[in-house]
């Protein structure tokens, strides 16, 4: 019988497949929608199909259904694969035998550490990453934090000075706020 104004029909739902949404494999149609594995219903493609007869299944499940089995033939190399495929129909209170993971890993990675040990600028008491760093009396500062404590003019390394942990205009002979205030008083600044 012809088939007037249509497609082949879907392996899957047996509905027509139009050209635009067609996907082939082992000689026959589906939609792309339908083309999932006949196990797990896992979406498929050309990379993850694998074909048995009529049935298609993702490689995981085909390995499961129709793989060698025994010991020597697990997924990675050198183990020996316990899964049955059988977990999702267990009850969802069933207890489950295998222990939780940890919620920090027991051996942080290079980037942790990098991030767990960034200075914290004197001024603000905030991080100082590597892009806003400048380094003045021997500590880390924002760029923004990098000021004279008495006036609050923008120091740079030829005119800074640090006195207690604190940075300063060079060319000034003050040595507290309280002297600097005073020869503001007197005109002399």
């Amino acid at each position: 019988m012809p088939n007037w104004g249509g497609g082949a029909k879907c392996g899957a739902c047996e509905k027509t497949v139009y050209h635009a949404e067609e996907i082939q494999c082992n000689g026959r149609s589906f939609h792309k929608t339908c083309f999932l594995c006949m196990a797990c219903r896992k979406a498929l493609d050309s990379t993850t199909v694998a074909a048995h007869e009529s049935e298609i299944y993702c490689k995981t499940c085909y390995g499961r259904k129709y793989g060698p089995k025994g010991i020597g033939f697990g997924q990675g190399a050198g183990c020996l694969s316990t899964d049955t495929g059988v977990l999702s129909l267990l009850p969802p209170n069933f207890p489950s035998s295998l222990p939780a993971r940890p919620s920090t890993p027991t051996n942080p990675s290079k980037f942790a550490k990098m991030m767990v040990d960034v200075d914290k600028c004197p001024r603000c008491g905030k991080s100082v990453y590597a892009a806003e760093k400048i380094m003045g009396g021997g500590k880390p500062w924002h760029k923004t934090c990098f000021r004279c404590a008495i006036c609050g003019k923008s120091l740079e390394s030829t005119n800074v000075t640090d006195k207690d942990g604190e940075l300063y205009c060079k060319g000034k002979n003050w040595n507290t706020g309280e002297e600097y205030l005073n020869s503001v008083a007197l005109g002399a600044v």
